[in-house]
């Protein structure tokens, strides 16, 4: 098992250590997810990150198996800071797995705020066919999130993905969390969603200052959009995405915060996880640079 000074010796200068940024890496563990919570999580901080986002299937699995002030060792001896976790699905759109989906996010929100987590990713993927009485249920469905994660001192962050038939662009997902004026209820952005879906850049002009309160931060592969599917996501750097010009937007609209790296392609999740983040920092840091957010 890695110890504090043992990353500390090992790391480069850490992602977070640069003055005067406003933006800054994070690892999110979906990217690494056959290695597990641990050794995930300490090739992270091996490669410098500070900061990281949690999966709640693996933070369960860990805590089943070696318990919740283990969880919390490993965090602080690896000094990361975990900035969010997820995910559910489910909670906005009608549904009739909504139920489950309600339990799941008050087990999955009560555990990961024992563990520092302040807000809690919900992705909403659906394909279904919905009305206008729908949305206005899903508004209700969003306060009714909001008021379950308010206790663990978090916030349900709506996340739009392409090709989903209920919240799938940027404009929904900010009239919807804007309707339900929830505080604990805000927008997100994945990078990813935002340019392989609907939304057009255009979109980002919508944003109030402030109101995007986490970002997933992935590449486009450059082939035909017509192959793009969830998982078809590039480190930043390696794809077509405009991610400068999207960083820059979003330093405009005062965001303040990770950018999360989230990767599904299988050579990349078997991959070393310490192997693989000096990868994406070499990739992605360069790109945080020339949008003056690092």
């Amino acid at each position: 098992m890695l110890t504090r000074r043992d990353v500390l010796a090992a790391a480069a200068l850490p992602v977070s250590a640069a003055t005067g940024g406003s933006m800054y890496l994070a690892m999110h563990q979906t990217t690494s997810a056959p290695a597990g919570f641990r050794a995930s999580l300490e090739g992270y901080a091996r490669a410098g990150f500070r900061h990281v986002e949690l999966t709640a299937l693996l933070v369960e699995e860990f805590v089943a198996r070696e318990g919740l002030p283990a969880a919390r060792r490993l965090l602080a001896d690896l000094d990361l800071k975990p900035v969010s976790c997820g995910s559910v699905t489910g909670l906005a759109e009608p549904n009739a797995d909504r139920a489950k989906a309600l339990d799941d996010l008050k087990r999955k929100g009560a555990l990961a705020g024992e563990l520092g987590v302040d807000r809690f990713v919900c992705p909403c993927g659906a394909s279904g066919k919905f009305t206008s009485d729908d949305y206005k249920r899903g508004v209700d469905n969003l306060r009714e999130a909001g008021d379950i994660v308010k206790p663990y001192g978090m916030t349900a962050m709506l996340e739009f993905m392409r090709g989903a038939s209920f919240i799938g662009t940027l404009p929904t997902s900010l009239k919807m969390t804007r309707t339900a004026a929830h505080p604990n209820v805000r927008p997100m952005l994945d990078c990813y969603h935002f340019w392989a879906g609907l939304s057009k850049f255009e979109d980002l002009d919508l944003i109030r200052d402030g109101e995007i309160l986490h970002v997933h931060f992935q590449d486009v592969p450059d082939i035909p959009r017509e192959q793009l599917d969830n998982g078809t996501r590039e480190i930043p750097g390696e794809g077509v995405s405009p991610l400068v010009r999207i960083l820059e937007k979003l330093k405009q609209k005062s965001y303040r915060g990770p950018l999360s790296v989230e990767l599904f392609y299988p050579h990349y999740q078997k991959a070393d996880p310490f192997e693989l983040a000096q990868r994406i920092r070499r990739k992605a840091e360069p790109i945080l640079r020339e949008a003056g957010v690092l």
